[in-house]
């Protein structure tokens, strides 16, 4: 009696379909933050004018050669040491605290929250790496570099500021920086082709 019709279903237009996922994708693209900051934190010095440059050449006593050789030897200035010795000698190099003639210069500067001082702003750590030098060694001497540079920052600021250089505010950072700047120049190892 009752005959039941069929109906036909019409078809999903799927056409803009694809067109609309790919203006998302962009969307969500442009829109999300994406950034992941790894890798090393270095602040490299401003060019410095060729007189400036010739000057620093000539002044050997300014200068820390650091060398890691092909198996993993870390020599300063042509004396094997070890990463814990490295850091200690950053630590004499950059202060030269009792103004040694073999240390570096120091100027004299007004720095914002400290007043007058002597500034470490005429030093430079080169640092020549063979490229058969692995990471860990590369790393550990960067860290102990690091550590120094820390270790002084952080007794200046309980000497001027009274807490720790963790507890320090961006403003008392940046006046430590400015007396101990890290000063670090990479050299890389050329492949002569014999």
């Amino acid at each position: 009696m009752f005959r039941r019709k069929n109906r036909d279903i019409p078809e999903l237009s799927t056409t803009s379909t694809a067109d609309i996922s790919f203006m998302l994708l962009i969307f969500f693209l442009m829109t999300s933050s994406l950034d992941s900051d790894k890798g090393l934190a270095r602040q490299l010095p401003p060019p410095d004018t060729t007189e400036e440059q010739a000057d620093m050449m000539m002044n050997k006593r300014n200068v820390m050669q650091l060398c890691i050789d092909s198996n993993n030897l870390l020599t300063c200035n042509g004396d094997t040491i070890t990463c814990e010795e490295l850091t200690r000698r950053v630590q004499e190099f950059v202060a030269n605290a009792n103004d040694d003639p073999e240390l570096p210069e120091k100027s004299r500067r007004e720095v914002h929250l400290i007043g007058l001082t002597s500034v470490s702003d005429r030093h430079v750590i080169t640092i020549e790496v063979s490229r058969q030098t692995t990471y860990e060694a590369y790393f550990n001497m960067q860290n102990a570099i690091v550590k120094g540079y820390a270790l002084l920052r952080n007794d200046m600021a309980r000497q001027r500021f009274g807490h720790s250089l963790a507890q320090c505010s961006q403003q008392e950072r940046d006046a430590l920086a400015m007396v101990f700047p890290q000063r670090i120049s990479e050299v890389r190892e050329e492949i002569s082709n014999k």
